[in-house]
């Protein structure tokens, strides 16, 4: 894990922090989510039916179950020490650019692209790719932007 001091943020723009572990997305995720968010949609759950008509031969994970998985994986890539509290602010940009097939495992690729000041606190805008294992593609690229406070 890397760490970085709050006064050293602005030195590390431009710089990969790392990547995560594996983490598997299993159909029990996929159930929880789509009852968390009412997203029913069969090729999210119905596994027999998918096996006969999507290309993945099985269900797919919710583009945004991936996406939801950002805040987990980027707490095991970097740390900032010296701050209080830090919160998502939004995202810039989000691209869904592959399908992750249910039983896949994915990780977090992160980099810092800017820092700049707001209000008592930091702003910083990561790049954030989600890689699927064995697949060249990744399914999402998203830059996020959260703040920190000292």
């Amino acid at each position: 894990m890397k760490v970085i001091n709050y006064a050293d943020l602005s030195k590390h723009v431009g710089q990969e922090l790392g990547v995560s572990e594996w983490v598997l997305v299993d159909q029990e995720r996929v159930n929880k989510f789509a009852d968390a968010t009412g997203d029913h949609q069969w090729i999210h759950i119905d596994v027999e039916r998918a096996k006969r008509e999507l290309p993945t031969q099985g269900t797919i994970a919710h583009g945004y179950l991936t996406l939801s998985l950002i805040p987990f994986l980027a707490s095991r890539i970097s740390r900032i020490d010296g701050v209080s509290r830090g919160i998502n602010y939004g995202s810039n940009k989000v691209r869904f650019t592959n399908m992750v097939p249910v039983g896949s495992r994915v990780r977090a690729r992160s980099k810092i692209v800017a820092t700049e000041p707001k209000g008592p606190g930091t702003q910083v805008t990561n790049e954030v790719t989600i890689e699927i294992e064995g697949q060249d593609r990744p399914a999402c690229i998203a830059e996020t932007i959260s703040i920190v406070y000292p």
